[in-house]
C-alpha cells in the first residue's frame, strides 16, 4: 500500500481522485496547442494587418513615404534576421523562458506602437515587436519537437499553419476595420492581452527547461552577427526590389552583401566549437528538402494574399474590409481539412501527402491565374478553396522535419524552418510583384490599358508562382522518406520501452536500495 501511495503522490495529480493525471495530461497538451496557435498568429498577422492603416498613420504622424515603408518594413526585417538567433537562445535557454522573454519584447514594442507621437518612435517599436517574435516563434516550434509528439506534433503543426494563414487572410480586414472605426493605434494594443493569454498558458503548459549534465555550450557572437546580417541584407533587397527593381545599384549590392554575409556564417559556423547552426541538419534530405517545400509554399501562398487583395480593390472594386473577408473561405478550407491530413497520412504517407497538398496549390493558383478583367468574386472562389484544402495536406512538412532531428536542436531546426516561412513570404511578394509589374508596363508600353496590364501581370506572376509550388510537390516526392516519412524521434518517443516493475522485497526503506545482506538480516528478525 505504501508503494501505491508513493506512486499517487509522483503523478501530478493534485485532485487525487481517479482519471486526475489523465485530465491533467489533456489539459496541459490543450494549453500547448493554444500557446502554439496564438503565438503563431500574433507574429503573422503584425505581417499584414498595418499596411491598410497606412493613410491614416501618414495623416497622424506626417510621414513621408520613404517612412510608411520603413513603418511596414521594419517588422519583417527585425523578425526575419533575428530568427536564427532566437532558435539558438531557445536550445541554450529553454524554450519556455525565450517564449516568455519574446512575448513580454513583443507586447512591449505593441505597447509603444499605439503610444508612438513620430515615425522614428513608431519604427523603432516595430523592430523590437520584430525582435521579440524572433524569439517567441522559434521557441513555439520547439515545443512542437519536445514537448509533443506522434499524434499531438501532426495536430499542433496543423494548427501552427491554420493560424498562420488566419492571420494573413484576416490581417487586412482587422487592420481596414479598426482603421475604420477606430484609431489607427489600436492595431498595436490589441495585441497586449492577446500576449497576456499566451504568457500565462506558456507559463502553466510548458514544462521548465533543465540544462543538460556537462559543459554549457557558449553564444555564437559570431554566427549571430554574420547570419544577421545576411538575412537583413536579403530581406531588405527583397522588400525594396518591388520598388526599385531588381537591377536598380542598391538591390544588387545588398544581394551581394548577403551573398558574402551569408558565405562567412557557413565559414564561422563550420570553425566555431558551439555553431549557432549546425550545417549537418541540411545532410538529411527530410529536412533540407521539406525547407525547399516549404519555401516553395509560402512563395506561392504569400503572393496570392496580397496580389488578390489588389485585384479585389482596384479590379472589383472591394473595400479593404471586404478584400480581407473575401479570404476567409480559404482559411476555413485549411482549418476543416486539418483532421482529414491526419488519415491521409495513416493511408498514404507523409511523402505522398505533402505532394499531394502542393500539388493542389498549384492547381488552385493556376485557376485564379485564368481570371480575367470581368471576373467576379465566383470564379476566385474554387481556386482559393483549393489553396486552402491543398494547404491543410501540407502540414506533416512539419511535422516530419522536426521529428527528424535531436531534441537538442530543436530551436535551432525550428529557427530554420520559420526562417525558410519567413523569407519565403517576401520572395513570394517580391517576385510575384516584379514579374507583374513589368508585364504591366510592357502591356501599357503596347497601348493597353493599366487595367488590363495589371490583370495580365497578376495572371503570369500566379503562374509562375504555380509552376514553383509544383516544383516543391517533386521535392516532396524526392526527399521525404518512405511510407511514414523519417520521423525516427517522432517513433522513439511516440512508442516508449515498458520498465517491469519487480516486487520490492521485504527489508524495503524507501528509495535507499536494498542489498542482499540486508534483506537476509530482515528475513531473520522477522
Amino acid at each position: 500500500m505504501a508503494g501505491a501511495g508513493g506512486r499517487a503522490g509522483t503523478s501530478g495529480d493534485l485532485t487525487g481522485r481517479p482519471g486526475g493525471p489523465g485530465r491533467t495530461r489533456t489539459a496541459r497538451r490543450t494549453g500547448l496547442l493554444l500557446t502554439v496557435a496564438l503565438v503563431a498568429f500574433v507574429t503573422a498577422l503584425d505581417n499584414t494587418v498595418v499596411n491598410v492603416a497606412l493613410p491614416s498613420i501618414e495623416r497622424d504622424l506626417s510621414l513621408s513615404t520613404t517612412g510608411l515603408e520603413w513603418v511596414a518594413t521594419s517588422y519583417i526585417l527585425a523578425f526575419s534576421s533575428l530568427l536564427l538567433a532566437g532558435g539558438r537562445l531557445a536550445d541554450l535557454f529553454g524554450r519556455r523562458r525565450v517564449l516568455v522573454v519574446g512575448l513580454v519584447v513583443f507586447a512591449a514594442g505593441s505597447a509603444l506602437c499605439g503610444l508612438a507621437t513620430s515615425g522614428a518612435g513608431l519604427i523603432a517599436a516595430r523592430a523590437a515587436q520584430g525582435a521579440g517574435g524572433a524569439c517567441a516563434l522559434p521557441a513555439t516550434l520547439a515545443i512542437l519537437a519536445v514537448d509533443l509528439d506522434g499524434r499531438d506534433r501532426d495536430v499542433g503543426a496543423g494548427v501552427l499553419t491554420a493560424a498562420i494563414a488566419a492571420a494573413l487572410a484576416l490581417g487586412p480586414a482587422v487592420g481596414g476595420a479598426i482603421s475604420q472605426y477606430a484609431h489607427w493605434s489600436w492595431i498595436f494594443f490589441v495585441n497586449i492581452p492577446v500576449c497576456v493569454v499566451t504568457l500565462g498558458l506558456a507559463l502553466w503548459a510548458v514544462p521548465p527547461w533543465r540544462r543538460r549534465s556537462g559543459r554549457r555550450a557558449g553564444l555564437d557572437v559570431a554566427g549571430i552577427a554574420t547570419s544577421g546580417f545576411a538575412l537583413l541584407a536579403l530581406t531588405w533587397a527583397l522588400v525594396e526590389s518591388v520598388n526599385l527593381g531588381f537591377t536598380s545599384p542598391r538591390i544588387v549590392t545588398a544581394f551581394a552583401l548577403a551573398a558574402l554575409a551569408g558565405l562567412a556564417f557557413i565559414a564561422v559556423e563550420k570553425a566555431a566549437a558551439d555553431p549557432m547552426l549546425d550545417v549537418g541538419l541540411f545532410r538529411s534530405p527530410a529536412f533540407s528538402g521539406g525547407t525547399a517545400s516549404q519555401m516553395l509554399w509560402g512563395l506561392g501562398v504569400n503572393g496570392v494574399f496580397l496580389f488578390t487583395s489588389l485585384y479585389l480593390q482596384h479590379i472589383l472594386g472591394f473595400s479593404p474590409v471586404a478584400a480581407g473577408l473575401a479570404f476567409v473561405p480559404l482559411a476555413v478550407a485549411l482549418v476543416l481539412c486539418v483532421p482529414a491530413t491526419e488519415r491521409l497520412v495513416a493511408a498514404w504517407g507523409a511523402r505522398v501527402t505533402v505532394a499531394a497538398g502542393l500539388g493542389m496549390v498549384a492547381c488552385g493558383l493556376y485557376l485564379i491565374a485564368r481570371v480575367g478583367p470581368g471576373a467576379s468574386y465566383a470564379d476566385l472562389l474554387p481556386g482559393l478553396l483549393i489553396i486552402g484544402s491543398g494547404s491543410a495536406l501540407t502540414t506533416p512538412l512539419t511535422s516530419v522535419m522536426l521529428g527528424a532531428v535531436d531534441p537538442a536542436g530543436a530551436g535551432m531546426a525550428s529557427a530554420v524552418l520559420s526562417t525558410a516561412r519567413e523569407v519565403s513570404g517576401v520572395l513570394g511578394v517580391s517576385v510575384t510583384g516584379a514579374i507583374l509589374l513589368a508585364r504591366q508596363r510592357a502591356v501599357v508600353g503596347d497601348g493597353g490599358g493599366v487595367v488590363d496590364g495589371f490583370v495580365a501581370g497578376y495572371s503570369r506572376g500566379l503562374k509562375v508562382s504555380a509552376g514553383l509550388v509544383a516544383l516543391g510537390a517533386l521535392i516532396s516526392l524526392a526527399t521525404l522518406g518512405g511510407r511514414r516519412g523519417p520521423g525516427r524521434h517522432r517513433r522513439a518517443r511516440s512508442a516508449p520501452a515498458r520498465r517491469r516493475v519487480q516486487p520490492r522485497p521485504a527489508g524495503w526503506r524507501g528509495r535507499e536500495p536494498v542489498t542482499r545482506h540486508r534483506q537476509r538480516t530482515a528475513i531473520r528478525e522477522s
